[in-house]
């Protein structure tokens, strides 16, 4: 089972609703099937021309490591070298700070990841929170 297009434009739309109410910077929010295809992308007027890579990325690197944002920075943070050769190894594709989010139904299937990069990782993360939850569905950050 994969997050619908339905269920995914939810999401970003969401998201960037709570961006805006919360007065956060800018986002760009990625939404990615459990494979790691974008299924949707919504980059607001004013957010950086590389923000698509980093939200992207930030899901990504959960998908292909089944790790949480939380445990890749933590990672990250123990084995430097381990980080670089993954980041590597995914052509850059991996970031080891929050904004990264996974993604699953009722039952806890994995449906896939949602990324957002253009605030701070945590308001980034706030925002596909809110999206996720908004959309019906269960997000997992890692420091639930």
């Amino acid at each position: 089972m994969s997050i619908t297009l339905e269920q995914a434009q939810s999401i970003v739309s969401a998201a960037l609703a709570h961006a805006r109410a919360q007065g956060f910077k800018p986002l760009t929010v990625a939404v990615l099937d459990p494979g790691g295809a974008l299924v949707a992308l919504g980059r607001e007027d004013g957010s950086g021309f590389l923000r698509p890579d980093v939200a992207t990325a930030k899901a990504h690197g959960m998908l292909a490591l089944g790790m949480d944002s939380r445990a890749i920075a933590a990672r990250a943070a123990d084995s430097p070298e381990f980080f670089t050769s993954v980041s590597a190894l995914a052509g850059g594709k991996v970031f080891s700070v929050p904004g990264g989010v996974f993604i699953h139904d009722d039952a806890g299937t994995l449906l896939g990841a949602a990324g957002a990069s253009g605030d701070a990782s945590l308001a980034d993360e706030e925002a596909v929170v809110a999206g996720i939850r908004a959309a019906g569905l269960t997000p997992r950050t890692g420091g639930e």
